[in-house]
Formats: structure tokens, sequence, C-alpha cells
């Protein structure tokens, strides 16, 4: 099986920066796993690609790395709620982190019944 480099440290910097921007209260502690994931719907087979996960409140968030400046992200609930960006990779990591935090809030704002009407949000 083939492995996707790991995250280095300015890398994790980025995330960590960016996730603790948001809850500067209550800052987040980021984990470093490994995952498999399918980069090609086309081919069979998965490779092990490391990935960064913590929780915040009520959410657990995943990025994943799948390879040079390449990243998926993902937040889901204990609900078994798996929600993404609508975004399937980026190319810009501060991109790829501030997309799923914005989603999540967004989505959080709808679960809650706080998000302005008439946004075209889609949700």
């Amino acid at each position: 099986m083939t492995r996707v480099p790991d995250y280095t440290e300015d890398e994790r910097n980025i995330v960590l920066g960016t996730a603790n921007a948001r809850w500067k209260k209550d800052p987040v502690d980021i984990q470093l796993a490994d995952v498999e994931v399918q980069l090609d719907p086309e081919k069979p087979g998965r490779t092990e690609c490391p990935a960064l996960f913590w929780l915040a409140g009520n959410c657990s968030f995943v990025i994943i790395k799948t390879g040079l400046d390449r990243y998926r992200s993902c937040f889901f609930y204990k609900e078994l709620e798996q929600m993404g960006t609508g975004i399937e990779e980026y190319d810009d990591l501060q991109q790829c982190v501030l997309t799923l935090l914005q989603t999540q809030a967004d989505y959080e704002s709808v679960r809650n019944g706080t998000f302005p009407e008439n946004n075209g949000s889609g949700f």
C-alpha cells in the first residue's frame, strides 16, 4: 500500500492556528491520525493518508492530506451526520481549513435555527 507523506510542522501549525482562532476561549487539541482513502474512484485500492482530527463541542473535524498540497476535509456529529464543504479536494491548506470551519458554522446555525433566511446556502 502506498502512503502519502506526513503533515509538516508548518501544515500542522496552519490548522492549529486557524482552528484556535475560532475557539479562542477553548483551544482545540489536534491529533494526528492515519486513514485509508480511495484517492481515485476509477481505480481500486486505498492509500494510507495522514489526517488531523479534533473535537469542538459535539462536532468532530478531519482534514486528510492526500498528496503534496492536496487536502480533503469533513466534519461530523455523534448522530452520524457527515458533512463536507462541497469541494472534493483543495490545493491550499489554509483555504481548506477556513472553508471547513465556515461550512460547519453555517450548518450549526441552520441546525439551531439561527441562520439568516434567504441566504442561498442550499442547506
